[in-house]
């Protein structure tokens, strides 16, 4: 137990530098590898999936992202006309394209 006034007792391990598990979660979403296959120079995938959940669900990575491009624009590496969704990124169900679930007796 802590004595009144002295400094509280650090537990545990460290933790993970903010900045490498940001470069990990960049690396994951730009190279569309699974959490799992993260290089070890971005720490353990656990605790970057971990941190970037917790920054998903409480707002961080969004405020994140806006400052980022907020940044990029001031700076002038970023022209909104440019930006577009590529189709070949983006995942669709058999339901999508009209196939039916799995089990739908309606779709064979």
């Amino acid at each position: 137990m802590n004595k009144p006034g002295s400094p509280p007792q650090a537990t545990g391990r460290p933790r993970r530098d903010d900045r490498q598990v940001l470069n990990g979660i960049f690396w994951i979403l730009c190279s569309g590898a699974k959490w799992r296959d993260l290089p070890e120079r971005y720490g353990p995938w656990k605790t970057v999936y971990d941190r970037f959940r917790h920054w998903r669900d409480d707002g961080t990575f969004e405020a994140i992202l806006a400052r980022l491009q907020l940044r990029l624009r001031e700076d002038g590496l970023m022209d909104l006309d440019t930006w577009m969704i590529d189709s070949t990124s983006i995942r669709a169900t058999r339901a999508a394209s009209g196939g039916g679930k799995k089990g739908d007796s309606k779709n064979p």
